[in-house]
């Protein structure tokens, strides 16, 4: 099946086959990583626009070398010097870097569907890295990818997701792929940020940590996302940790080979002890490498290239 998709805009509305195809294209990208010569001539003459204005460390560094892996030109914008500080429009500012001939936005923004937006705007290709609470679903791809490589097919697979569900763009994301992929999903947190309308995702909805942990394959840490939350959710952060937050005792509660997953930035000692963090079980810097991986592929797809093309080194 060709990819016809120029967007990557939600992981919601892409079909099972599409994941796969995504999937299968990371892979073949993965493999190439592991050359002694790691770029491919896919994008070469392509310049890339990554348009974050939000804070970003992973994404927007995976994306570049991505894009640069590609051979791609890249431009990184800097919100903090940009007109936008002079109240710019996103609309004008995209318009903008189209009229000087980029050929691919990436975009991070707090505005839930500004990603959309731009797509409707916009002739050349839109790749959402992360648009308020709603998807970052590049995230999920390459979590999903990394569940793959250490747990093979993920349907029947139970993987909890923990933490700040209600305010998360990547549990909304996750819980869409994984869903697709036939795995059998919990959420679980407090009840004020993992609110019961989630059953309608296709998902369980848990506040009692043990008994949600029992059995699972994975387990997702989530951070708290105070930038999001316009009241207290809890009382503290220091009784989150004390119900929530994963340490040794409660990491006994999973399957003895279980993997430990965050997308990151962790804040240790809260949602997750460093013990586990740096664990054997942990998978996390895993998920930092597969992301070049998943975003050569996201990019690679976008810019018109099909997934069973031969990728020839430089």
């Amino acid at each position: 099946m060709p990819w016809t998709r120029q967007h990557l805009l939600t992981i919601e509305e892409l079909a099972r086959a599409e994941i796969e195809q995504i999937l299968a294209t990371a892979a073949a990208f993965k493999a190439v990583l592991g050359r002694k010569v790691k770029k491919v001539p896919a994008l070469r003459g392509k310049t890339v626009v990554n348009l974050f204005l939000e804070p970003s460390t992973r994404t927007r560094l995976s994306f570049e070398m991505a894009a640069k892996l590609l051979s791609a030109d890249v431009i990184s914008f800097d919100a903090d010097r940009s007109s936008t500080t002079k109240g710019e429009s996103l609309r004008d500012t995209a318009q903008n870097i189209q009229a000087l001939n980029a050929d691919m936005i990436v975009l991070r923004h707090s505005a839930g569907g500004s990603p959309l937006y731009l797509s409707k705007l916009l002739h050349i290709p839109v790749v959402n890295a992360g648009d308020g609470a709603h998807e970052h679903p590049t995230q999920a791809l390459l979590d999903v990818f990394t569940m793959r490589e250490k747990l093979g097919d993920l349907r029947g697979r139970k993987v909890v997701i923990l933490g700040d569900i209600l305010f998360s763009r990547v549990a909304r994301s996750n819980i869409h792929a994984l869903t697709k992929l036939g795995a059998d999903v919990t959420v679980v947190g407090p009840a004020t940020l993992v609110p019961l309308w989630f059953r309608a995702l296709g998902v369980r909805v848990s506040h009692e940590l043990r008994s949600a942990l029992a059995d699972a394959d994975v387990v997702m840490l989530l951070r708290i996302q105070h930038e999001r939350q316009a009241a207290g959710h809890f009382p503290s952060v220091g009784e989150y940790t004390s119900m929530f937050g994963l340490n040794k005792t409660r990491a006994a509660w999973l399957k003895p080979d279980a993997i430990i997953m965050h997308p990151g930035p962790i804040n240790r000692g809260v949602e997750i002890d460093s013990e586990l963090a740096d664990s054997g079980r942990s998978v996390i810097l895993q998920q930092v490498t597969n992301g070049i991986a998943v975003r050569m592929a996201c990019l690679y797809l976008c810019a018109g290239g099909q997934p069973e093309h031969v990728l020839a080194p430089v």
